[in-house]
C-alpha cells in the first residue's frame, strides 16, 4: 500500500504543481504579457478567463478518461493524464508573448490551458481509485487521502520554485524570462513520476471486471441514466470548497498584491504557510472520516466554510501577514475537512463498471461550479477601493448550497467488510 500511495500521491502533486504554477503566473504576470491592450483591471480578468478555461475542460478530461478508465483499466489513465498535463505546461512556458506575436498569443495560451485541464481532469479519478481500490475497507479514507495530499505539494512546489524567483529576480526580469522557469520545470517532474507508475499493477477491481467481463461500454451513458441525481449533488457539494481554495490561493494573491500592496513574496509566504498545514492534516482528517464516517466531516467543513467566509476577507484586508495567514490557515482547514475524505466519499458513491468516470465527473464538474469563475467574480466585485464584502457573501452562499447538497447525499463508509477482497467491499 506505501507504494501505491507514492505512485497516487506522486502523480496528484505533478499535475497540480502544472494547474497551480498557472493561476499564480495569471494572478501575477500573465494579463500584461498576453493581453497589453486592456486595462489593468481587465488584463486580470482576461488572464483568469484562461485560467477558468482549465475547469471547464476538467469534466471533460473526467468523461473521456473515466472511459478508458471504465473500459480498459485505471492504470492506462495514470500514464496518458499525466504525459498530456505535462507536455502542455512546459509549451506553456515557451510561448511567444503579445507583443512578440500578437493576438496568437492567448489564442494558444488559452488552446494549452484547455489541454492542461483534460489532464488533471483524468488525473484524480485514477489516481484515487488506484489506492481506494486496493486498500482495504476501514483504511479506505487513510489510503485514499494520500492522491488528496498531492494538491497541497503541488501547490507548495509551485509556488515555492515562484517564491525564489520573486525574490531573486528583479520585477522586469521575472516578467521578460523568470516566469517561465516554473513551466519548463515540469519536464523533470513528469518523467519521474512515469518511472514511478510504469511498476504499478491495475486494480483488484478492474480485475475482477474484465474476467468476467462486466465492463461497462458507455460508461458515461450509465452514471447518467442511474446516478444523475448523485452527480449533481455531488458538484453542487464540492462548489464551496473549490470557490474557498482558489479564493485563498489565486484570488487573494492578486488582491493582496495588487490592492492591498502587500509584497509578493510576503503573500506567497502567508498562502503556502496555510496550505502546508493544510497538506499535512489531510491523513489525520481521513483517519477520523474512517472513525465517524464520510458524510459527518464533509457537512462540518462546508459549514465551517460558510461561517469563515466573513471573516476571511476582515483579516485579509488587514494586510497583516499574520492576520492573513490565520485567515488562510481556518479556511483551508474547513477546505480540508471536507476534501480528506473525497478520495473515500466518491468512489464508494458508484458502482465498480462506471466508477471511474462517475466519481471524476462529480469532482470536475464541483470544479467548474466553484473554481473557475471564483478569481473572476472576486475581481469584478472588488473593482474599485471599497473591502470586499461581496466576496465573502459569494463565498457564504455557495457554503449554504453546498451544504445541503452533503446533508442530500448518502453515508457510505463500510460498517462491516463484505469479503476480504477489496474489489467486493468496495463495490
Amino acid at each position: 500500500m506505501l507504494r501505491i500511495a507514492a505512485a497516487s500521491f506522486s502523480g496528484t502533486a505533478i499535475e497540480f504543481y502544472d494547474f497551480f504554477v498557472y493561476g499564480t503566473a495569471a494572478a501575477l504576470v500573465l494579463g500584461p504579457l498576453f493581453f497589453p491592450s486592456f486595462s489593468p483591471v481587465a488584463g486580470t480578468l482576461a488572464a483568469f478567463a484562461t485560467y477558468a478555461v482549465g475547469f471547464v475542460a476538467r469534466p471533460l478530461g473526467s468523461v473521456l478518461f473515466g472511459h478508458v478508465g471504465d473500459r480498459f483499466g485505471r492504470r492506462p489513465v495514470l500514464m496518458l493524464s499525466l504525459l498530456m498535463t505535462g507536455l502542455a505546461t512546459v509549451l506553456v512556458g515557451a510561448l511567444p508573448t503579445y507583443r512578440q506575436i500578437g493576438v496568437a498569443a492567448p489564442i494558444l495560451l488559452v488552446t494549452l490551458r484547455f489541454f492542461q485541464g483534460l489532464g488533471v481532469g483524468g488525473e484524480w479519478g485514477g489516481a484515487v481509485l488506484l489506492a481506494a481500490e486496493h486498500a482495504p475497507a476501514k483504511r479506505r479514507g487513510l489510503w485514499a487521502s494520500f492522491p488528496q495530499t498531492g494538491p497541497a505539494v503541488g501547490f507548495l512546489l509551485a509556488n515555492g520554485v515562484m517564491l525564489t524567483l520573486s525574490a531573486t529576480l528583479t520585477d522586469d526580469q521575472f516578467a521578460s524570462w523568470g516566469w517561465r522557469i516554473p513551466f519548463w520545470a515540469s519536464a523533470l517532474l513528469v518523467a519521474a513520476g512515469l518511472i514511478l507508475r510504469t511498476s504499478m499493477h491495475e486494480t483488484p477491481a478492474f480485475r475482477e471486471l474484465a474476467e468476467t467481463r462486466e465492463t461497462a461500454r458507455v460508461p458515461l451513458a450509465e452514471v447518467f441514466r442511474d446516478h444523475w441525481r448523485t452527480v449533481l449533488l455531488t458538484a453542487g457539494a464540492l462548489a464551496v470548497g473549490y470557490a474557498v481554495f482558489y479564493t485563498v490561493t489565486t484570488w487573494a494573491l492578486h488582491h493582496g498584491t495588487h490592492e492591498l500592496g502587500v509584497g509578493r513574496t510576503t503573500m506567497l509566504l502567508c498562502i503556502m504557510i496555510a496550505v502546508a498545514i493544510k497538506g499535512v492534516s489531510t491523513p489525520v482528517i481521513a483517519i477520523l472520516g474512517d472513525r465517524y464516517g464520510r458524510k459527518p466531516l464533509c457537512v462540518a467543513g462546508s459549514a465551517a466554510m460558510l461561517l469563515w467566509a466573513f471573516p476571511l476577507v476582515a483579516l485579509l484586508q488587514t494586510g497583516k501577514p499574520a492576520y492573513m495567514t490565520f485567515a488562510f490557515t481556518i479556511a483551508l482547514l474547513a477546505f480540508i475537512t471536507m476534501f480528506a475524505v473525497l478520495g473515500a466519499y466518491l468512489p464508494e458513491l458508484y458502482e465498480p463498471r462506471i466508477r471511474c468516470t462517475g466519481a471524476s465527473t462529480a469532482y470536475n464538474l464541483g470544479g467548474v461550479l466553484g473554481g473557475a469563475l471564483t478569481p473572476i467574480v472576486a475581481t469584478e466585485l472588488t473593482r474599485g477601493d471599497r473591502t470586499p464584502w461581496g466576496v465573502a457573501g459569494y463565498l457564504a452562499i455557495l457554503g449554504c448550497i453546498s451544504t445541503a447538497c452533503f446533508l442530500a447525499l448518502p453515508e457510505t463508509r463500510p460498517v462491516t467488510v463484505a469479503a476480504d477482497h477489496p474489489a467486493k467491499a468496495l463495490a
